[in-house]
């Protein structure tokens, strides 16, 4: 199914202008409405970052009418904890940038993962300081037949079918551990017209699993990782789970996941 609502959060800090930048390319690329979400804190409209903060909507509105794109402009209730108040719910994949400190007080706290692990949308996640670039044309796919793993490389389906090249990383577990059957996932992939090619990267304990992955996007030259985002998942604890995070907030490309 393609996406028809894309989501991107607009804050105060200078990441918001790259952020919204790739949202308006998606959403051309994939015909869909653009929702911009203000997630800025109380905070971000005193001090140095007023100017910004009270601009974000005229920004929205401005880039949004230069690209010929249908949209709205919402504000996230600044008073609520819950992930419900941010509209991603109401969206089929969502644009974000990594928590660090330079927008920590700017920036609500459930962005981006609590909404990541609580809303059920996935989430593209930018490292702080990206820099507008193609997204989505080079994709690596980490897998490892878990729920986390199916449901990121679903929910990526309308990236993964208009990419160039797709690599499907998996990070080999001993073969009296899990199976995560790479070869039936590149074939269902290949039902989608989605040629995917297998990189496997033996667990010889050499190398840490995020070593392993940073290594196969760098020798594949990828734009965006597609992965699973794990809360609390002992089983896959070793493979993936204990990774998320970090993946999440080191990962110098973008990151597509889903929970």
């Amino acid at each position: 199914m393609p996406y028809k609502d894309i989501l991107v959060f607009l804050d105060a800090t200078s990441d918001t202008p790259a952020r919204l930048d790739l949202a308006i390319s998606l959403a051309q690329e994939h015909g869909t409405r653009l929702l911009g979400v203000d997630v800025s804190t109380p905070a971000a409209f005193e001090g140095r970052w007023k100017d910004q903060a009270t601009g974000l909507q005229d920004l929205f509105h401005t880039r949004l009418n230069s690209a010929h794109l249908d949209g709205e402009f919402r504000a996230a209730d600044r008073s609520a904890g819950s992930w419900k108040a941010f509209y991603a719910h109401f969206a089929d994949l969502v644009i974000a940038t990594q928590r660090h400190e330079t927008n920590a007080e700017v920036v609500l706290p459930a962005v981006p993962q609590d909404v990541l692990l609580s809303a059920g949308v996935p989430l593209i996640v930018l490292p702080p300081n990206w820099q507008p670039q193609p997204v989505g044309r080079n994709i690596v796919l980490a897998w490892n037949a878990s729920r986390e793993a199916t449901r990121a490389a679903h929910d990526a389906l309308p990236l993964l079918s208009r990419a160039e090249k797709v690599t499907l990383f998996e990070f080999a577990p001993p073969a009296d551990q899990m199976e995560s059957a790479p070869g039936l996932m590149t074939d269902h992939l290949r039902r989608h017209g989605i040629d995917a090619e297998l990189f496997t990267w033996p667990d010889t304990g050499d190398n840490s699993l995020l070593d392993a992955l940073f290594s196969c996007l760098d020798r594949q030259g990828a734009d965006l990782i597609v992965a699973g985002a794990y809360g609390h998942s002992p089983l896959f604890e070793r493979l993936f789970g204990g990774v998320s995070q970090d993946l999440i907030h080191n990962a110098s490309i973008p990151v597509l996941m889903s929970h």
